[in-house]
């Protein structure tokens, strides 16, 4: 007779930690649940890639756990006893099943995170909540990490895990190459050399995932080929594209991370992202591979290769994370630059005249997909400097990149991206006119614009925008000392020139149909 289930555990969707203590042992009388639901599709317009990558992620998660003998439950989005929300649909498992116990681990975004804490105070039964065993910091690790402190500066943050966790060191205070970062050797603009090796592809047939989802009514945007999806949705998936980018793309990563081409979307980037976000892969792991990769070829592989890559994982992930939980709910808020203008159209589109903008928008309308810089100076800088408002910044950055979710996206969007929160997570804004955009890429050589130029109508939008910007918030700024420089250059244009640069400034923020 089979033992009766009086256990029941959720497991969201981005929880995905196949090495989790929950599953080292079959429980008979315990039952997992994991469910697509519309609160989770609607409360943001997603990418169709997206909405594909974490359903596909999640069925491969619950075949693995049906296949070790775990009972799993599995409501896909068109399912008929699918209540599409999370109460609902516990509240009726736990009537069916007559559950005695009720277990979950800590959400990732601050909104789930209410919402079960909402629905356990009113159940009647006995509930647990167990740590995600994924992230190498707690929650609060950051805010404490940092008491006392004026300024929250990532660095020290994370030179202290460096030394917490043994990474890159020589001795207990001494780092591997004589330096905590590297980050001066990690600038380098691609121009076709070194060849850079095709991704590591997949090119699945999701168009039955696809079929339900249309069927379903989900609204979503960007593009998809349902015979060629292209993202890691498994574990072994995840582990492929890790030995893959430690073995043909660290030995240039760190050279080339903030390089901008547009013929190549992905570069020397890993495309971890995703794994990393839904716990398929655990940064510890992915950490220790690439350096266990460095060491094996030290004389191919330069150090500021692998420490640009662990800087990411080890340092800014984690920092993000607990600047999240630090700051919530108070953060999603925040607006201290006071911008109120709209998204422009073409960020859903990519069709405007601006090279740089067209292939970042269209790369991430086809791919899900765009690297840190292209999303921090292309269309951050962009958003920023046209003063748009860091909801609609927010919306869009959650909804088309396949990674995205709220404790990493909101705190680089609302921090590092639009200095929404007045200075917390970035010491100035990151700003730039057209000059980095043309240091660091070939977009601004088939422009319609002149990026040497700085008035006309030819001349390169984000010089005018980028010099209104700091007329605009100079007031703001005005006691920022990494803005001193910048704001005297100001003070030194005529008023002529000034009231030149606010009205095509104006012409662009309020028309952005025509550029």
């Amino acid at each position: 007779m089979a033992e009766k289930i009086t256990k029941l555990r959720l497991i969201l969707g981005d929880q995905l930690n196949h090495k989790h203590t929950w599953f080292k042992e079959q429980e008979k009388n315990t039952l997992y649940v994991l469910m697509e639901m519309r609160q989770e599709t609607d409360y943001v317009m997603h990418h169709i890639q997206k909405v594909v990558g974490f359903f596909s992620a999640m069925r491969n998660f619950a075949e693995y756990l049906k296949e070790r003998g775990h009972q799993v439950i599995y409501l896909k989005i068109s399912d008929k006893k699918n209540k599409q929300t999370l109460p609902e649909n516990l509240k009726q498992l736990i009537s069916e099943y007559k559950i005695e116990k009720f277990e979950y681990q800590l959400p990732d975004e601050y909104r789930l995170d209410v919402q079960l804490k909402d629905f356990c105070n009113d159940l009647k039964i006995e509930t647990e909540v167990y740590d995600t065993e994924h992230f190498l910091t707690s929650r609060e690790d950051l805010t404490n990490f940092y008491k006392g402190k004026k300024n929250m500066i990532m660095e020290y943050f994370y030179r202290d895990m460096r030394k917490k966790y043994d990474v890159l060191m020589l001795t207990e205070k001494d780092p591997e190459g004589g330096k905590w970062n590297f980050d001066k050797s990690n600038r380098k603009k691609w121009t076709g050399k070194p060849e850079i090796p095709h991704e590591r592809g997949f090119r699945k047939d999701v168009s039955e995932i696809l079929k339900e989802i249309e069927k379903s009514g989900i609204k979503t945007f960007g593009n998809i080929d349902v015979e060629k999806f292209n993202w890691p949705t498994s574990r072994e998936d995840s582990l492929s594209v890790l030995n893959y980018f430690c073995k043909n793309l660290l030995v240039h990563f760190g050279d080339f991370q903030d390089a901008l081409h547009s013929e190549q979307a992905y570069l020397f980037h890993s495309r971890l992202s995703f794994s990393l976000n839904t716990k398929m892969l655990h940064p510890k792991e992915v950490i220790d591979a690439a350096i266990a990769h460095w060491r094996e070829h030290k004389d191919e592989i330069d150090i500021s290769q692998v420490e640009g890559f662990v800087r990411q994982i080890l340092g800014w992930r984690e920092y993000m994370r607990g600047i999240y939980w630090k700051e919530m709910p108070g953060y999603r808020r925040t607006n201290k630059l006071d911008n109120q203008n709209k998204l422009p159209e073409f960020y859903w589109t990519g069709n405007t005249k601006m090279n740089c903008l067209k292939h970042s928008i269209k790369q991430s309308l086809d791919n899900a997909y765009a690297h840190h810089i292209q999303r921090l100076m292309i269309t951050g800088n962009y958003a920023l400097l046209t003063q748009t408002h860091p909801n609609a910044v927010d919306a869009w950055y959650l909804g088309i990149y396949i990674d995205a979710i709220e404790w990493v996206e909101i705190t680089n969007t609302r921090g590092m991206s639009q200095f929404a929160d007045g200075g917390i997570v970035a010491t100035k804004p990151y700003v730039s006119s057209g000059s980095y955009i043309h240091k660091m890429s070939n977009y601004c050589k088939a422009c319609a614009y002149d990026v040497k130029k700085k008035t006309g109508e030819n001349s390169c939008p984000f010089n005018t925008l980028y010099w209104n910007f700091l007329a605009e918030k100079r007031e703001f700024f005005k006691g920022n000392r990494r803005m001193a420089m910048m704001l005297s250059m100001l003070d030194k244009k005529s008023g002529d020139e000034i009231v030149t640069i606010k009205d095509r400034a104006n012409d662009i923020i309020n028309n952005p149909e025509k550029f």
